[in-house]
């Protein structure tokens, strides 16, 4: 990306007279602004009423716009009753303080940003638009990616439990379109007294596999799981018994596993943007008819080379006699679950945030959320980023000193 696009906002540091950021918490309280998602198939909410009602017992301010949790099956009711100012005003939500989304903010939603703000959403790092990443830098906003927060531990929360979400659902996925409903083979998935079980091939022994092969496991299938981590394969192992079959990715005995398999799940992110693409269309051609692939890697490019992005919608398509079910955001499916999932990390990090005195305070505490923070008052403070769109970086811990 040419580095011209951003002019002289590469070389600047923010302004010294910039106000602190201690006032966005005033009184160790803090104003939250929910807006409905506009993505495209987007049904999960940040925080539940449930956390809704935990924040406003705080003394936190919530201001959600009408209809944002209907996809989740949470009412505009349920979010009033439990403390949460609706709005129909999309202008009221974004005077909030902070603004707290799933996706990304569209242009339309920077414009209605006020400079100094808190943005926490995804940031979807592929697919960012490096007009919009201006836009933000232009209003010196502070933001927040969600996929690379850290706890204290250094585990990515938010990553780990959508990866979970998502796991557990590939197998119940799979199951729908092993029917006949759903154009598959007709069989149950799992074990049944007198009927060999459901052969399942797990590619990857991240949380996504590990997840997807406990509810496999939990339903009679045999699933073999592949991977090139040896610790990750140990502890898998470890997890569910010895007994459960684990190999390196070696080309032979995973085209080996795939003939026989009934489904197969493609769990495997790899190291890089793109993940590794480890089946080849070759080795689709090999496998059982209406035998069933679920990609979770579609996001990141997809572990099969026979993938192509799908949606909710239209889910699944066939090629070579083999059901492909290539959605990339598998956790919206099932939007409650995720919603309480993603409330369960938010709305603890909000207050803890505020009782340390603003979002600069929580920084110098938190190691964890100075990783999740890719502006702070406008500056790129992301090395990724920074190499991707040619632009300055900005060293966190020296921003800080500076600003204290």
């Amino acid at each position: 990306m040419p580095t011209q696009m951003f002019g002289n906002l590469q070389e600047t540091l923010p302004e010294t007279q910039t106000k602190s950021l201690s006032h966005l918490f005033n009184d160790h309280s803090v104003s939250i602004g929910i807006p409905k998602e506009s993505t495209f198939q987007e049904n999960r909410v940040p925080l539940t009423p449930a956390a809704v009602k935990f924040l406003s017992e705080n003394g936190h301010r919530i201001v959600l716009e009408a209809g944002a949790g209907k996809n989740a099956n949470f009412s505009d009711h349920q979010f009033s009753e439990a403390g949460a100012e609706i709005t129909s005003d999309i202008t009221k939500v974004f005077g909030c303080d902070s603004i707290l989304k799933i996706d990304p903010p569209t242009s339309k939603e920077i414009d209605l940003m006020k400079p100094g703000q808190l943005l926490i959403s995804a940031l979807q790092i592929n697919q960012l638009d490096a007009v919009l990443l201006k836009k933000l830098m232009d209003k010196k906003i502070n933001a927040m990616a969600y996929e690379f927060l850290q706890d204290d531990s250094g585990a990515l929360p938010i990553i780990r439990a959508m990866s979970e979400i998502a796991g557990t659902a590939s197998i119940l996925i799979a199951a729908e379109y092993l029917n006949n409903t759903h154009i598959g083979k007709g069989e149950l998935l799992g074990g049944f007294a007198g009927v060999p079980p459901t052969q399942v091939v797990v590619i990857g022994a991240g949380a996504v596999g590990e997840f997807a092969t406990k509810a496999a496991l939990g339903l009679g299938a045999n699933v073999k799981i592949f991977d090139n981590n040896m610790y990750r394969l140990r502890r898998i192992q470890k997890s569910f018994g010895f007994h459960l079959y684990t190999s390196t990715i070696q080309p032979i005995v995973l085209r080996s596993a795939l003939e026989r398999a009934d489904v197969v799940i493609g769990a495997l992110a790899g190291n890089t943007a793109r993940c590794p693409v480890v089946v080849s269309e070759d080795m689709v051609m090999n496998m059982r008819p209406n035998s069933v692939l679920i990609d979770v890697a579609i996001d990141r490019g997809g572990n099969f080379e026979t993938s192509e992005l799908t949606n909710h919608e239209k889910p699944i398509f066939k090629k070579h006699e083999v059901i492909h079910y290539c959605v990339p955001n598998i956790a919206s499916r099932v939007s409650r679950t995720a919603s309480y999932a993603l409330s369960n990390v938010f709305s603890p990090m909000l207050d803890e945030m505020a009782q340390a005195g603003g979002f600069a305070d929580f920084l110098r505490l938190k190691p964890g959320i100075r990783k999740g923070t890719y502006l702070y008052r406008g500056s790129l403070t992301n090395k990724s980023l920074a190499d991707k769109f040619g632009i300055k970086y900005h060293d966190m811990d020296l921003m800080i000193g500076m600003f204290m």
